[in-house]
């Protein structure tokens, strides 16, 4: 009989897929980073306990292109600054991607809010820059700019974002297992770095209301090349209780859980941005 495919795969197969997952090469990506000061009650609103906001309320996006061998991706993100006791990192609310290969591990070992979208940075002649994320036909999240000088390159550092792992009921109501809060502490090297003079635009989408973290003074915007590793750890269990107010930040709408299409919504024009 031919080999079924679905069917379990032996010792050896599964040992060499941990071997070729524990060795990855460096995966370069070029990339727009937006930090800003934002209102400070709009950042502490959309933190689950035990999350806490930081020192200053700062926003961030990131919008990449990775250089994924034979697959181009667009990765971005939208996060806040938070803490966790003593540990200070960033809790992104949405992060697009262009295509399934890289939703898979981060939603399912991570806990990334990780979302289908369309992610694009373009260059043009004399610096000119536009990055994007959109969803929905919605472009949510604008950088437009002029790239500038060269900065020095930082030497590698960690950061770290914080997400929630959980698995919503097959009735319809709370988790099947109690949610965790994940750690995922990522290693960067940064190869080049510009000064990017330029604007935030934030617009209105009701999938993903980033608008309500509005631009009130923009911190920096840089163009960078950059690569990462990634290694995570359960650092707290989560009452139910105090996730399940927030479980929305994960869908487009929480019928979703339940297999049920969001009704047909129109999109709001309003818009917030700041420039530097």
């Amino acid at each position: 009989m031919a080999r079924v495919r679905y069917g379990p795969r032996d010792e050896n197969e599964l040992h060499r897929a941990r071997e070729a997952g524990a060795e990855l090469p460096d995966i370069w990506s070029t990339g727009v980073l937006a930090v800003w000061e934002t209102d400070p009650d709009a950042v502490a609103a959309v933190l689950p306990p035990p999350l806490g906001p930081a020192e200053r309320p700062l926003a961030r996006a990131n919008i990449s292109q990775v250089e994924l061998p034979g697959c181009p991706l667009g990765a971005g993100s939208v996060a806040v600054a938070a803490r966790h006791g003593d540990a200070e990192g960033w809790y992104p609310l949405v992060m697009p991607m262009t295509h399934e290969r890289a939703l898979i591990a981060g939603r399912e070992v991570f806990g990334e809010p990780k979302k289908l979208g369309e992610v694009s940075v373009e260059r043009g002649p004399g610096g000119a820059l536009r990055a994007r994320l959109a969803r929905h036909g919605i472009t949510f999240v604008e950088v437009t700019g002029t790239a500038g000088p060269v900065l020095p390159v930082p030497e590698p550092a960690e950061k770290l974002d914080f997400y929630f792992k959980f698995l919503p009921g097959v009735d319809g109501t709370g988790f099947d297992v109690d949610p965790v809060l994940v750690h995922c502490l990522r290693r960067e090297k940064v190869r080049a770095l510009q000064t990017v003079t330029g604007q935030v635009v934030l617009r209105e989408s009701p999938y993903d209301p980033v608008a309500d973290l509005p631009v009130h003074r923009l911190v920096e915007i840089t163009l960078g090349e950059k690569t990462s590793d990634q290694r995570g750890r359960v650092a707290a269990r989560v009452q139910a209780s105090d996730l399940l107010p927030y479980v929305h930040q994960r869908y487009d709408d929480i019928a979703q859980t339940l297999d049920a299409p969001p009704p047909p919504r129109a999109s709001g024009s309003a818009t917030r941005e700041g420039s530097v």
